[in-house]
């Protein structure tokens, strides 16, 4: 792909995402163009999204650009109806940022403002990491993308936790998640 291509691809992107109306989400998962190429952008494990090695600074386009992603077999793309360009995605592709409580629901809101009720359908997951013990919680959010749960709301659930079948687990959509194995925290 030549050195302007990758500029156009931007360009095709961004006026195709625009069409969504309102903060809707464009119908990602109905378009299957060829893929023209890799682009680069890259979201990092932080959540900060960069082009060509400079972090894209206007929250709207990057409001934008995350409502034309989509994760397949073989990575992120940005996807509009005549364009799917690869990207590079370092860890989740969104951080929750913050979490209410609504009636027994837990409601996440990501960096890009979309919103996430846990709940069957939109699991909360906590692995640990074998080398560090460190927990990498996350949440479901649409499609097969998912966001990183931020340490602080992942504090905020411990401290809302109750013991359940002998783990830390919190309630939400009817449901209860585990929020590390069995024995971890509770005492």
């Amino acid at each position: 792909m030549s050195a302007s291509e990758p500029s156009q691809g931007l360009a095709g992107i961004t006026a195709a995402a625009r069409q969504a109306p309102g903060r809707g989400l464009p119908p990602v998962h109905l378009w299957h163009p060829a893929h023209c190429g890799d682009i680069d952008i890259v979201i990092r494990a932080d959540g900060v999204w960069m082009h060509e090695g400079s972090p894209i600074g206007r929250a709207e386009l990057v409001r934008l650009f995350s409502t034309v992603l989509r994760r397949d077999p073989d990575g992120y793309h940005l996807v509009t109806p005549g364009e799917k360009m690869r990207i590079e995605v370092e860890d989740l592709p969104f951080r929750a940022v913050t979490m209410t409580r609504d009636g027994d629901d837990l409601v996440f809101t990501t960096d890009v403002g979309d919103e996430t009720r846990a709940g069957p359908d939109h699991p909360i997951m906590v692995e640990t990491d074998p080398v560090t013990g460190e927990p990498a919680p996350r949440v479901h959010v649409r499609a097969d993308l998912e966001a990183r749960i931020a340490r602080a709301v992942f504090y905020d659930l411990v401290e809302m936790a109750e013991v359940r079948d002998g783990r830390l687990a919190v309630r939400s959509g009817g449901v209860w998640f585990p929020l590390g194995p069995p024995g971890a925290g509770v005492e």
